[in-house]
């Protein structure tokens, strides 16, 4: 016999939060249930589903208005990173994500190194623009001097 149940948060493969699904008793009562991921229908889970959406949307603007206030601050700064070099200016290694994280640490910025987009690492000197995605809706440019010691 089958469950009619409404999803709580998104299940792969079966579908996405608000959903109502009919699901067979015994994967509701071992996996959907336990883990909180459905609820039968009722006017309280209604309403539950309800508040956790406008949870989720406040949540997301704030993330949005910080990542946003971040970018204004990158687009007006520039980050210069210091390499030893060799004859010809070449340079000993390269320059990578980590690296320009911890440039941007030392001037009080904290930035996950993922959220830095190289296509491949600096490997001369020079002046660069750097993407760097601060949240889905949001990009900023860095620029990048790399510098001889």
């Amino acid at each position: 016999m089958a469950l009619e149940l409404i999803l709580m948060a998104d299940v792969e493969g079966l579908g996405l939060e608000g959903q109502t699904v009919k699901v067979t008793e015994g994967y509701a009562r071992n996996y959907l249930l336990p883990r909180k991921l459905a609820s039968s229908i009722s006017h309280a889970a209604l309403k539950r589903l309800e508040k956790n959406r406008l949870e989720r949307e406040s949540r997301q603007q704030k993330d949005r208005a910080a990542a946003q206030a971040l970018a204004q601050v990158l687009e007006q700064l520039s980050c210069t990173i210091p390499v030893k070099v060799g004859d010809n200016d070449k340079l000993f290694g390269s320059v990578n994500a980590n690296d320009i994280a911890d440039t941007l640490k030392a001037q009080k910025i904290e930035l996950d190194r993922r959220k830095i987009h190289l296509a491949e690492p600096i490997r001369e000197l020079g002046v660069y623009t750097v993407k760097v995605k601060l949240h889905p809706e949001v990009e900023a440019s860095l620029k990048v001097w790399v510098v001889g010691e």
